[in-house]
């Protein structure tokens, strides 16, 4: 039986989704000005959000990342699955990075005191796309070749 996934993306799907997991546990339960200040900062970068209460988007961010933590450590999930879900989450958080007024240098990609902690969710996305991209975690044939 061949599993859905190369002994080498272990480290990646387990650092990831560890963390990832955790945070969403932590968001449980979360209500009130804390549940008020991530929407906020969220619905102010995508905009579609604003049709959520605060309470009801935490909720869902935290079942959403619960989720992807648990996809990312569970080994019957493929690689490539888990992968596209993680730089999907990457990605968003990258772009809240890159939206909101602050955190970065003028003119600069680089972040402000207050950017760092966002700018480093960079890593993310480096690791979805990793396990995303990667040809041999593809299936039977992928980039043109073919396992032998």
């Amino acid at each position: 039986m061949q599993l859905p996934f190369k002994t080498r993306d272990l480290p990646l799907r387990i650092a990831t989704g560890a963390f990832i997991l955790n945070s969403g546990l932590d968001k449980r339960g979360v209500e009130g000005e804390a549940a008020e200040g991530m929407h906020g900062m969220a619905a102010a970068t995508y905009p579609f959000l604003k049709k959520l209460d605060p309470d009801t988007f935490v909720r869902l961010l935290s079942a959403g990342e619960i989720a992807l933590g648990a996809a990312l450590l569970v080994p019957v999930v493929p690689s490539r699955l888990a992968g596209a879900g993680l730089t999907a989450f990457g990605a968003s958080l990258l772009g809240l990075y890159l939206r909101t007024p602050g955190l970065r240098r003028p003119k600069s990609l680089r972040p402000t005191q207050d950017g760092i902690p966002m700018a480093k969710d960079a890593w993310l996305l480096g690791a979805g796309l990793s396990l995303l991209l990667d040809c041999e975690s593809a299936g039977a044939a992928c980039c043109g070749h073919h396992r032998g």
